[in-house]
């Protein structure tokens, strides 16, 4: 739904646009009955106040929105300084806004950008998202928004992304040429299209090599760490527990090699592990990690590339700018 502007909701309320303002700077002159018939109307209409319309009168606030799940995983860190190569050359800034993968938050943070904030968005959806009718809403605003790693696929516009079915894929290819005749795959979320397409390539894989797929070793971990810790945990001290590991993102790497040493399984000897990962420090943890090493900062470079352009060029086509950047399969002592 299309928001609207402040004089169609005073004609809404048969009240005068001044009045509407005062009620949303919560003026002492306003009285408390209209003041709540206000904010009803306009929250039933979708209205949004813009408190930077006195100032930017038609301007741009060069600023430009990313809209990411963390900051601690290391790959929306190296995405976003992509990101800022980019702006900075541009002359604009960045505002980081975390969902904390919460979908409530995601919608508000997309409603708080609609008041004029910045003039575009780039954004990787919370392991929530489900339906895209809040980005949908955003983008029949006016505003350009480029997705980067995590995408809905019914929106209409640039995807950024990496070739996740493939690395999915090799990951466990690798770890059945180790050996591994028993692997576990540790995804996020149900709707989540990375994570979808990195099971689907796990599948794919094990298919191929002729393996069945057991249920019971398909992971659904959440965003709490004592749940996912005890979720591997469980498979781990299963009297046929996996001899492999796929984890489909960065943070399940530390209950993994948590879980391993509390019970005393060698890493790679008695389990071998493969982790989506961009950490500095792979390579020194006891014992390595392989990885699965996504283009971070070429992602987020790219995504801003593309926004750049879309504000720069008036009726300029996202939808045909989509982009698959590879991933590599980095091989190191976790699983060999």
């Amino acid at each position: 739904m299309k928001n609207i502007n402040i004089k169609a909701l005073a004609c809404e309320l048969n009240l005068s646009v001044s009045t509407i303002s005062k009620v949303f700077h919560d003026s002492y002159e306003i009285s408390d009955h209209t003041k709540q018939r206000v904010l009803e109307t306009a929250a039933r209409l979708n209205y949004v106040p813009n408190p930077y319309a006195s100032s930017l009168r038609g301007r741009k606030s060069k600023n430009i929105g990313v809209v990411i799940p963390e900051v601690a995983d290391s790959f929306f860190s190296l995405a976003i300084n992509g990101i800022e190569s980019v702006a900075k050359e541009k002359g604009y800034h960045v505002l980081i806004c975390l969902t904390h993968e919460s979908f409530e938050n995601e919608k508000n943070i997309l409603k708080e950008f609609q008041g004029g904030r910045v003039d575009g968005v780039l954004m990787s959806v919370s392991r929530e998202t489900s339906h895209s009718d809040h980005i949908n809403d955003l983008i029949s605003n006016g505003l350009p928004l480029i997705f980067f790693d995590r995408v809905c696929e019914d929106v209409q516009t640039a995807k950024i992304t990496t070739d996740d079915f493939e690395s999915g894929y090799n990951a466990t290819e690798h770890l059945i040429l180790q050996g591994c005749s028993k692997i576990a795959f540790l995804g996020i979320s149900k709707s989540l299209s990375i994570s979808g397409k990195r099971l689907e390539g796990y599948l794919n894989a094990l298919a191929d090599y002729e393996l069945k797929a057991d249920k019971k070793n398909i992971i659904l971990c959440t965003n709490d760490a004592k749940h996912n810790y005890t979720a591997i945990k469980k498979i781990l001290q299963q009297k046929n527990k996996p001899t492999g590991i796929v984890a489909s993102v960065e943070k399940l790497t530390t209950p993994v090699y948590k879980v391993c040493e509390m019970l005393k399984l060698k890493i790679p000897k008695d389990v071998k592990v493969v982790c989506f990962s961009n950490l500095d420090t792979a390579a020194i943890l006891n014992p390595s990690l392989t990885t699965i090493t996504q283009p971070a900062f070429e992602m987020g470079k790219t995504a801003a590339t593309i926004l750049f352009k879309a504000l720069e060029k008036t009726n300029f086509n996202l939808t045909g700018e989509s982009l698959v950047i590879p991933s590599a399969l980095v091989v190191r002592n976790s699983s060999s």
